[in-house]
Formats: C-alpha cells, structure tokens, sequence
C-alpha cells in the first residue's frame, strides 16, 4: 500500500467556500486523503463532494456516517453518487456513532449497537454492488431494493472500531476499520483484531493534532475534547478496556457533577498520549509513530482555534 497523509475536513474556523484555495494545495503538500465526519457540523458527504472537484487528486473517505441517522438504502445511495463521482476515490467509513448524536439529537433508539453495524455492512455490501435486497436483519427488514445507480469500482466500506468485538467485525466482514482517541502504543493494542482478518486490511487513524502553540495553551484546550469525549460511554468503556486508570479521578468528578474537577483531574500524561502537541516536525514525528504501530492512513484532525492554513502546511509532507 502506497504511503497515506490525510486530513479531516472540513478545516476548523473557515467557512466551506473559503476552503478551496487550501484543501486544493493539499496534494502539493503531500496529503493523499480527506477525511470527514459527522457530528453536529456540515454533514459528512457534501465537504467530500466539494474535495473532489477542488483536489480530484485525492482519495477521499467518511470517518464515519452513522449507521442509525440514514436508513439502509439513503446511505447506500448516498455512497454509491460519491463513488460514482469519483471513481476509485472514495471509501465508505460507517460505525455506532453515539447515544448522544443518535438519541440525544436525533430521536433515535441506541439498540443493539453491533448488531446494527453487522447488519448495516452486510446490507452495503450487497446494495452496493447493485443486488436486489429482500433481507430481514436482526436490527431492520429491507424488502426489494436494487440501487438505480451502482458505482465502479464498488467503493470499500470501513467500519468505526473501539474494542475487540467491533475490530474484529471490521477485519472479517469489511475492508478495515477506523479508529480514534487512542495513543500510539493502543495501536498495537488495537491493530492485531483487526488483521484476524486479512493483513492486508485498512486501519485509519484520526489523530488530534494541535501544531505550534505553547503546552500550557494545547493541554487546557485538549482536557475540554477530552472531557467531552471520555464520559461518552462507548469512549469510557474503550479506555477502560485499555486499562488508562488515569482516567479514574476524572471519571469520579464528572459523575458527581464537577465538570471543573473532572478537567483538573485529567493528568498532563494522559493529554500528552492522545492528542499530539508541539513543534510541527515534533507533530509530523508523533503521526507517523502510529503509522509505524499499524495504521496505514492517517486522518490529522486539527483542533487548535484560528486559521488552519500555516498548520496545514506545516503539517504536510512536502
């Protein structure tokens, strides 16, 4: 596999049109990928549509689309329009999302979260490649649906991974998995699940990246991320199983309610192992340790305020 470089779009603090100039450099740069997500942002595939026209050098993927907010046959639709406008660029990235995006925001039951991730991939894989679909899945009934428009080639489907179980549906039932909010030694940890089914699997990484800005500033703003990500439960019993007992203290405040314990009680160590601050070659280092642990594509998430222009740059590999 040919070395990767990417970067989530769409960048911080610019709006969609004012990106272009910048997300069309990015090849010059050396970033081979654009990465999206899908929160409570721009949606995950119109900052992809918008790539492909404005960079079509770049290989372009979601990191992720929930499994719960679209039904089966809009997300195989909407996949199967990206993938079709840009041909063997485009790498479908699914997963739970969470009980706050799906319930919380969105109305809907947070059942049986791996069930509907299995379910969900099985029904892709067929949708996508312009079967006819009469299926009932333990988590949804699928009766007659043949896509009208069927991409080639098929774009690969990803699955969001944290613990065993999950890693290892993404190396047996999919093209690889997509996983975040981890240090580069949990990549070892994570990595062999996912190749239990097939070295050759894909593993993309999205990793907080904050470049040139003073410790003191990057630490305070990444213990806020942190917090907001580690008493998600699916992000707490992730770090659980990986055994980071620094998260203890913290975890113990936020659940009594105090949320300005529960940023204080988050050790510099911990801050320092998940999310990558300092000087931009430090930074450029820090990434391609997780590449050197098993992760074959890398997605810089910036998180730092202010124009993202110089720390694109200086991020890139040329």
């Amino acid at each position: 596999m040919d070395r990767r470089w990417g970067i989530s779009v769409p960048l911080p603090e610019l709006s969609l049109p004012e990106q272009r100039e910048l997300i069309a450099e990015l090849p010059d740069l050396g970033y081979t990928d654009v990465w999206s997500s899908e929160a409570n942002g721009a949606d995950a595939f119109t900052p992809l549509a918008l790539a492909s026209t404005w960079a079509p050098q770049l290989r372009l993927g979601t990191a992720i689309v929930p499994v719960y907010t679209r039904g089966p046959a809009t997300l195989a639709m909407s996949a199967a329009t990206l993938a079709a406008a840009a041909p063997g660029r485009f790498a479908l990235g699914v997963g739970t999302s969470s009980n706050v995006i799906v319930e919380r925001w969105n109305g809907i039951a947070f059942d049986e979260p791996y069930k509907r991730v299995r379910d969900t991939v099985r029904f892709l894989r067929q949708a996508l490649r312009g079967e006819k679909v009469t299926e009932s899945y333990d988590t949804f009934e699928v009766k007659g649906f043949t896509a009208g428009l069927v991409a080639d080639p098929v774009p690969p489907v990803l699955v969001a991974a944290l613990r065993p179980g999950m890693l290892k549906l993404a190396g047996r039932e999919a093209d690889g998995a997509i996983i975040n909010w981890l240090s580069p030694d949990d990549v070892r940890t994570v990595v062999p699940y996912v190749r239990q089914g097939g070295a050759d699997k894909e593993v993309v990484a999205r990793i907080f990246v904050m470049p040139d800005i003073d410790p003191d500033t990057a630490r305070g703003l990444a213990r806020r991320h942190i917090a907001a990500y580690m008493n998600v439960p699916v992000y707490r019993a992730f770090h659980e199983w990986l055994g980071r007992d620094e998260f203890t203290p913290m975890w113990q405040a936020w659940d009594a309610g105090d949320r300005k314990g529960a940023l204080a009680a988050i050790p510099d160590s911990v801050v320092d192992d998940l999310v990558v601050h300092g000087p931009a070659e430090y930074c450029r280092e820090r990434v391609q340790q997780y590449v050197d642990n098993g992760v074959t594509t890398p997605a810089i998430a910036l998180v730092a305020p202010g124009d993202p222009t110089e720390a694109v740059r200086a991020l890139g590999l040329k």
